[in-house]
């Protein structure tokens, strides 16, 4: 069975940095794109970063310029890392692995940004 796990969540001040990262347990294989969702209260989870197969990255405008999605294929692991934070960015993050036709889910973890 596979499972997603984040790390790397916690509170952080208007303007620090956190590093998010996402390992998979199990048998994967075919993974094409790796990514990263958010969940604020009371929102939908939406869409924060993704890095394909070949590299190519997509991000929310949101977060362009401050975010950077990489991805380790060896280690099959995804990262996200998050500069100049805002306390819009407070969420929960899941990561999101994409298979031939399924998609695994971690389980999620908090990013507070707050002063």
């Amino acid at each position: 069975q596979v499972q997603l796990v984040e790390s790397g969540g916690g509170l952080v001040q208007p303007g620090g940095s956190l590093r998010l990262s996402c390992a998979a347990s199990g048998s994967i294989s075919s993974i094409y794109a790796m990514g990263w969702y958010r969940q604020a209260p009371g929102r939908q989870r939406d869409l924060v970063a993704v890095i394909g197969s070949d590299g190519s990255t997509k991000y929310t405008d949101s977060v362009k310029g401050r975010f950077t999605v990489s991805r380790d294929n060896a280690k099959n692991m995804v990262y996200l890392q998050m500069n100049s934070l805002k306390p819009e960015d407070t969420a929960v993050y899941y990561c999101r692995f994409d298979g031939v036709t399924v998609a695994y889910w971690g389980q999620g973890t908090q990013v507070t940004v707050s002063s």
